[in-house]
């Protein structure tokens, strides 16, 4: 059953379109990606019969569509949210299973290294060590030492997955990559609709933004994409001009509405549980088309501070306001900023205002908590964490550093999950099952090349890959639930889900045997180790296990990898070890971290 533990899906729903409610902006053409210049996975493989006839009955019995609308949460009455509940984690050892769970939360994947690390340090203390990491390339610099600055690469994406897998895979500072791209899942921008040159160089420097100030203020990291030209070129505001009372023309309202229904507070108001704000009996506005209006006056006149096109320097650099900036007084959200206010303290009163809004810790929060831990947070959880957003316990608001750890140090998030409920957990990205297996096997490029390239492709890749979001609402979005599943039935969301079908499933299968197996270019997996194991089946699964699953496969289904090993002939054993690493990734109890 291809699903959480516990839910029983559905399978053949069909299609994977976005559905449900979308927003009425105008969003940003986005035609299919090219892929890099990687090179197109070989053939899946001739031999382990056995192993490929097993992976109908694993992973494709129940895959669910996407297709259709559905968001989760539940609906409350108005009234004080609870005072948060302190759920200190006490100081206990930690098992090797523990560590491996914890870095599926908080990292692209567990190492060996990893493991003992945590096990040493304890969780916080590996919070707190993560926390001093800093970045040995960013993605701006790895592109120009490998000099995608020449005029070749001006008007073409190359270079991009390849920094993109490089970080994600290679760095260090896990828990930096890792929360730094739930921002660019939140905050969203797509490569194929920033309409730049140097393109590259322009979602580096945004990926850059998220990275640098992951672990900073969310007050800085709104205002830092604003004045980003990646960003300000897929919400079209790069040049957006105050009002023309002679022909009518009004600002671009897109990225006004973007900033308050997708990156901030939402649609509607919320408590500090996450739950809707009734009145009457129906949800509660959290903004108005007035305050959209008012808001976009705001976002006039942002540029470049270069107009050297040869070269891509001006994207790495904020934008800078011109004369087409709104002077005349706009209204929103109930502050009105007054006529002839210069445009910097007229965009800091916009952004303090949202940034201050009732719904931003909430909203914020439960997002945070949805791509770390588990699609479906109870709302004491989100209460927790968004109280320390609220207020970091030093009076401070938006303090990353102490919401990601609350986040990650909830009794919640660190509860055994045998011991918890059946709506917890979440379905692995597939970018994260590609990372987890990279990094557990020491996957690596020696040429520094990294030619993964786009893995966006849902019929022949992972359906997804950073920074190649289609539109504005990410890969999937947040409250998206499979319809006519127990899922939703339930009332529960499953975000993943919407990029989960039959195609796709059959998609990552076949991809990743030839990963596994062959690597792609010179990126490849050091199974020395595992080697070592093959002629012992138990303890190659049972390795696999901690290291890919976190320990989390049942005893059937290791049993059942075991009898795969076992029928796969010795020989240097590297059969056996593929045959139990892709039969690991094709289970369930993999696919649904708990």
């Amino acid at each position: 059953m291809f699903g959480y533990p516990g839910w029983k899906i559905s399978a053949g729903q069909g299609g994977t379109g976005l559905g449900g409610a979308v927003s009425e902006e105008v969003e940003a053409g986005n035609p299919e990606p090219e892929a890099d210049t990687a090179a197109e996975p070989v053939p899946p493989l001739a031999s382990g019969a056995s192993m490929l006839a097993m992976l109908p009955a694993l992973a494709l019995a129940a895959c669910d569509a996407g297709g259709g609308g559905g968001g989760g949460g539940g609906i409350v009455t108005p009234g004080p949210s609870p005072a948060p509940v302190p759920t200190p984690t006490p100081t206990i050892a930690v098992t090797r299973v523990q560590a491996s769970r914890f870095l599926a939360q908080a990292s692209f994947g567990a190492t060996k290294a990893d493991i003992e690390d945590v096990i040493t340090r304890g969780y916080d203390g590996w919070i707190t060590n993560q926390f001093g990491l800093t970045r040995a390339t960013t993605h701006w610099n790895w592109l120009s030492l490998k000099g995608y600055r020449d005029a070749q690469y001006m008007n073409d994406e190359r270079g991009f997955d390849n920094t993109m897998w490089r970080q994600i895979i290679s760095d260090t500072n896990q828990l930096r990559q890792r929360v730094g791209m739930a921002l660019l899942e939140m905050l969203v921008v797509g490569i194929a609709g920033v309409q730049l040159n140097y393109v590259q160089f322009a979602m580096a420097a945004y990926a850059d933004v998220l990275l640098d100030n992951a672990f900073d203020n969310f007050r800085t990291i709104i205002e830092k994409i604003t004045f980003n030209a990646a960003m300000a070129s897929y919400l079209t505001f790069l040049g957006n001009r105050k009002a023309n009372m002679a022909t009518g023309a009004v600002p671009d309202e897109n990225y006004a509405r973007e900033l308050m229904q997708l990156f901030t507070m939402g649609l509607y108001r919320l408590n500090m549980d996450g739950s809707l704000v009734l009145s009457g009996g129906n949800p509660v506005e959290t903004y108005t088309q007035a305050d959209v209006s008012g808001l976009a006056r705001i976002f006039t006149g942002l540029t470049f501070s270069s107009f050297d096109f040869t070269t891509p320097d001006h994207y790495e650099q904020p934008l800078v306001f011109n004369d087409q900036h709104e002077t005349g007084a706009s209204s929103f959200l109930g502050v009105t900023v007054p006529s002839g206010t210069s445009a910097a303290n007229s965009l800091k009163t916009a952004l303090d205002t949202i940034f201050n809004h009732a719904n931003v810790p909430p909203f914020v929060s439960k997002q945070l908590i949805q791509r770390l831990v588990t699609s479906n947070p109870s709302a004491a959880y989100i209460n927790r964490v968004a109280n320390v957003f609220a207020n970091n316990g030093s009076g401070v608001r938006g303090d990353m550093k102490a919401v990601v750890r609350a986040i990650l140090m909830d009794a919640e998030a660190r509860a055994d999950p045998l011991a918890s409920a059946t709506s917890s957990g979440k379905l692995r990205e597939p970018v994260m099952r590609l990372t987890g297996w990279a990094r557990a096997f020491g996957a690596t490029s020696p040429s520094d090349t990294w030619q993964i390239g786009d893995t966006s492709s849902s019929s022949t890749r992972l359906a997804e890959s950073m920074g190649r979001s289609q539109s504005v609402f990410n890969f999937f979005r947040p409250g998206y639930s499979p319809p006519n599943t127990a899922i939703s039935a339930a009332g529960l969301t499953a975000p993943e889900f919407q990029i989960t079908n039959e195609l796709s499933v059959v998609a990552y299968i076949n991809f990743m045997a030839v990963v596994i197996s062959n690597g792609i270019g010179d990126f490849r997996a050091n199974y020395t180790t595992m080697q070592a194991l093959a002629a012992d089946s138990q303890a190659l699964v049972d390795e696999i296990n901690i290291l890919l699953a976190a320990g989390q496969l049942t005893s059937a289904t290791v049993a059942s990898i075991k009898a795969a090993v076992d029928s796969v002939a010795f020989g240097d054993g590297s059969n056996r070890v593929y045959t139990a690493i892709l039969l690991t990734m094709a289970a369930p109890e993999y696919l649904t971290l708990k």
